[in-house]
């Protein structure tokens, strides 16, 4: 794809890079290596091909959600830096 000219240095400015004129030439090989892939990738008949979110197909592997008993209340206190009844007493931090 070299027939057409690609103004790396107009790309450079672009995304506010400075560039040396040694690696304006070695990304403009390499960006022109790229349009040439997806030149070839565009010739490629899908005509027949089904369009598709995913190649292949997802399936989401959820467990029941069926409830079960907690930690016993003295286990889940026994820890705590401050306690206030049943609950976990925190400082306060919001006015």
């Amino acid at each position: 794809m070299q027939s057409q000219k690609i103004d790396i240095a107009y790309l450079a400015r672009l995304a506010r890079l400075g560039l040396s004129d040694e690696e304006k030439t070695l990304y403009a090989q390499q960006l022109g290596g790229i349009l040439e892939h997806i030149a070839a990738i565009q010739r490629v008949d899908v005509s027949n091909i089904e369009p598709t979110a995913h190649g292949v197909p997802l399936h989401n592997n959820f467990r029941q959600d069926v409830p079960t008993a907690g930690m016993p209340l003295t286990d889940v206190l026994r820890n705590a830096p401050k306690k206030a009844g049943d609950l976990i007493s925190v400082p306060k931090i919001v006015e």
